[in-house]
């Protein structure tokens, strides 16, 4: 059997920017383990932060929406396993690649459950009860029943998608974080609680809960730690932080708006705590992983906690309240055997939950095992035989009729 794997990316990954462009690069590395020949294609642009995946001999395509270009790409290419970034682009490729491929895998990486994290943010907007049932769930949920397998990052969305809306197990798989131990002798590597100082935040300020995370900061959160360490600073850190963020910069408060940090680890390793007041959100946060990764004990909300530590204590401390998380941020900051103690515990969920050798070569296995009873998968999860049947005929339609229409002002234009 070939060994082709086509990623569908909503954008080009930009693993310094967003977790989400950190976690396809692990997906993509466990692929290329396996020995796949990796085409990644996007409508997006890139970026200066975009992955260069040529050195990597990964090759990269631009393709269009709306386009039968992408249906000779792909039959051209014929890949066996094609994966789809985030519902988005299923929704958009996915009766393409069925049509064109119909014996590829189909896999989905939902990067977090998209409907969850947009009913936690209306809820809070509205101080309201949380509504799951929304019209995003629906596209969501019809995304992973057309699909083979989809992942599922965290723990708590895997419950979720099963015990509340009962999907069947077989075409869901969990996926967090992959990462390599942290070395005994990288643990002694990093500075020391009395070589650290300030507080941080770092995230893609471009993400909403991030968005929320930062005002809420600076308005509630901050000055209340400031009002018991009056000398402390703060820094966020952040590509694409909109006006209204920049404009938060203000040193005499010790609040510093820092930009995009090329180096995560080089800007954690200096702070003495993470800072993460996320009031929404859905998935595995990147900014706790990484705070463990490099030592450095957090703060946080039970969403952002969300699916980290599981039976093991967390790796800081964690709040809903505002005068709790305001008192562990500055218990955190001067005593320095508790902040001993979050530390080890963050180093202790990494060896024990996020180990990618835990997952990598059972994951395989379950693609292999998929190809080879493809048939038979698809018949047993017939329904989303039906949901696909239904959608790529009413997709199928609509996206020709964008084409004829883009075909026509093309013709037009030629015209005049």
């Amino acid at each position: 059997m070939s060994k082709k794997l086509l990623i569908i990316g909503h954008t080009f990954p930009e693993p310094t920017t967003t977790a989400a462009g950190s976690r396809m690069l692990q997906l993509v590395g466990l692929f290329k383990e396996e020995g796949y020949e990796i085409t990644f294609a996007s409508t997006a642009s890139r970026t200066q932060q975009t992955a260069i995946f040529k050195d990597e001999g990964i090759e990269e395509v631009s393709i269009r929406l709306n386009d039968i270009s992408f249906d000779e790409f792909v039959f051209q290419l014929n890949p066996s396993v094609v994966l789809f970034d985030r519902y988005m682009t299923e929704e958009k490729f996915g009766w393409r690649v069925a049509e064109q491929c119909p014996n590829a895998l189909r896999i989905l990486d939902t990067e977090d459950l998209h409907f969850l994290r947009r009913a936690r943010e209306e809820a809070l907007k509205k101080d309201a009860p949380i509504n799951l049932h929304s019209d995003t769930a629906k596209r969501e949920l019809a995304s992973i029943l057309r699909c083979d397998l989809s992942l599922i990052i965290s723990e708590y969305e895997m419950q979720l998608l099963t015990e509340t809306f009962h999907i069947p197990e077989g075409i869901l798989y969990y996926v967090p974080f992959l990462l390599d131990p942290v070395s005994e002798e990288t643990k002694r590597g990093l500075p020391n609680f009395d070589q650290r100082k300030g507080f941080m935040t770092i995230g893609n300020l471009m993400h909403a809960p991030n968005v929320d995370s930062v005002k809420y900061l600076k308005n509630e959160v901050w000055p209340a730690i400031r009002k018991q360490l009056p000398n402390a600073e703060l820094s966020v850190y952040g590509n694409y932080a909109p006006k209204h963020i920049t404009e938060m910069h203000n040193p005499k408060e010790g609040f510093h708006i820092k930009g995009w940090a090329k180096d995560v680890d080089a800007v954690m390793n200096k702070a003495r705590v993470c800072l993460a007041p996320l009031r929404f959100g859905a998935g595995l946060k990147g900014k706790l992983v990484d705070a463990m990764r490099c030592g450095t004990p957090s703060v946080t909300t039970n969403v952002g906690a969300e699916g980290i530590s599981g039976e093991f204590p967390f790796g800081g401390m964690i709040s809903d309240n505002l005068t709790d998380f305001v008192t562990h941020a500055v218990q955190l900051y001067l005593e320095e055997d508790i902040w001993l103690e979050k530390q080890e515990n963050g180093f202790k969920i990494l060896c024990k939950r996020f180990q990618k050798d835990r997952f990598s070569e059972a994951f395989m296995n379950m693609v292999r095992i998929l190809q080879n009873n493809m048939e038979e998968h698809r018949e047993e999860h017939f329904l989303g035989q039906v949901i696909l049947h239904h959608s790529l005929q009413s997709t199928k339609y609509m996206s020709k009729w964008i084409e004829a229409k883009n075909r026509g002002r093309h013709f037009r234009r030629e015209e005049d």
